[in-house]
């Protein structure tokens, strides 16, 4: 009887212990199966212009992935460049989209700070969204026969004044070998060209189908067969790209936007860029957000990185351009400009 009640006995303690293990298991689960913390909310101001170049941004908005890393991504609606870049810089708008001018270079000369985190557009070999136009009956058939003529571009220290240069210097000529002639605006360009009071002017897409649709002008050159050459970007105000969890938050619902922007529209098959699946809808979106008809929309659609990655060694090759032309106070380093660990960053953190 000894013998079998302490058998039973022993039996009883091992049952306990393991009840009691288990309880324990059970007790440690949550702290394996928590959920993360919820990133902080974050409401951003996005200083931008109705072009096709915002495509990324109008995405993130419309597809929710700003909102994913919990940020309220507001449009703000400017009439020109320069008003963006001085907003941003002074934190009226948290991030800015828009054309990297001379005046934009200027300000950072002047002391001004703002940062360039990601590419908004740019011209590249085979998906040249601007060109070198001459009227429809002129002689004029290569960049090298400009010399002694009227060029049009919008605004001195311009994209356009740029480009213009850049495709002069790499055919032998000279800002000084030509009159260039400011005009204000593309309408005004497009006007100046049909009346033939220059000889030549910088267009881009979609009036660049427009102007030959109409039979009044004809393409001498494309840029972006020319030159690689970022012409626009996203800056971030100081305070902005002080907060490292917001700024790398707002670049991956960015990075996954460009993303999708690029698969839409952007791929090549066999030399040509064919649609993507979800091209109709990024056009769409485009649209909505630009005020333009869809088949305008479609001649205008830049290009840019998938990842939104600028193409950082030609903001250098733009502040000495700018410098030795006298159109800024005084050589910049871009390094002081240029932040691309944030995007780096985000890249980690979106994945493949």
């Amino acid at each position: 009887m000894k013998k079998a009640s302490l058998l039973a006995l022993t039996a009883v303690l091992l049952v306990t212990t393991a009840l009691a293990g288990c309880g324990k298991k059970e007790a440690a689960a949550p702290e394996n199966t928590a959920a993360p913390a919820k990133a902080e909310a974050l409401s951003v101001d996005i200083g931008m212009l109705k072009l096709a170049s915002s495509a990324p941004l109008f995405i993130g908005i419309e597809k929710g992935f700003f909102k994913e890393e919990n940020i309220e991504a507001k449009a703000k609606w400017f009439d020109a460049a320069q008003p963006i870049a001085v907003a941003t810089a002074g934190g009226s708008v948290d991030v800015g989209a828009t054309g990297i001018t001379a005046s934009l270079y200027n300000m950072v000369a002047g002391g001004q700070k703002l940062v360039i985190v990601a590419d908004k557009g740019r011209e590249q070999k085979g998906y040249s969204s601007t060109a070198l136009m001459v009227p429809k009956d002129s002689a004029i058939k290569a960049i090298n026969e400009l010399k002694g003529k009227k060029i049009g571009i919008t605004q001195t220290g311009s994209t356009y004044h740029y480009m213009v240069g850049r495709l002069l210097e790499k055919h032998g000529l000279t800002l000084k070998d030509v009159e260039l002639v400011p005009l204000n605006s593309i309408k005004g360009l497009m006007e100046s060209l049909k009346s033939k009071q220059v000889d030549a002017v910088m267009l881009n897409e979609p009036n660049i189908t427009a102007v030959v649709k109409e039979g009044y002008g004809k393409v001498v050159a494309q840029v972006g067969d020319e030159i690689e050459y970022q012409t626009s970007g996203l800056f971030f105000s100081p305070k902005l790209a002080g907060n490292k969890d917001a700024a790398v938050r707002f670049l991956k619902a960015y990075a996954k936007a460009t993303r999708y922007y690029y698969d839409a529209v952007l791929v090549q098959k066999d030399g040509k860029i064919v649609p993507g699946a979800n091209y109709d809808e990024v056009v769409k979106i485009v649209s909505k957000y630009t005020d333009q008809p869809e088949e305008n929309v479609k001649q205008g659609l830049p290009y840019m990185d998938r990842d939104g990655k600028l193409l950082a060694t030609d903001i250098k090759t733009q502040a000495d351009w700018y410098a030795k032309e006298k159109l800024i106070d005084k050589a910049i380093d871009p390094a002081g400009i240029v932040n691309t660990v944030l995007l780096e960053e985000a890249l980690q953190k979106l994945g493949k």
